[in-house]
């Protein structure tokens, strides 16, 4: 009883923080990309990657840089945005 009653009470704080996501807003994903993706490394071309490899390497990026959830969707729509129609596997 235990057990459900804990995994009651984090499957609603889940749904409540996922109805708090917001849509992704590229002009912030562009100033966190130059200001926080520099600091380690050169920036890459967003047809350097796939989206699929981006979306990977967004994910790692995002514990590597101590990024929200809402920055990481942020760099990422703009990243996915820039993509060329030639380069947009």
């Amino acid at each position: 009883m235990k057990k459900l009653l804990i995994i009651a009470t984090l499957l609603s704080s889940m749904s409540l923080m996922a109805n708090d996501v917001q849509p992704a807003d590229t002009i912030n994903g562009v100033q966190i990309w130059a200001d926080t993706c520099t600091r380690c490394h050169n920036l890459r071309e967003p047809a350097a990657l796939s989206k699929r490899a981006w979306k990977y390497s967004m994910t790692h990026m995002r514990v590597r840089a101590g990024l929200t959830g809402q920055e990481t969707r942020d760099v990422l729509a703009f990243i996915l945005e820039s993509k060329t129609d030639e380069d947009a596997k």
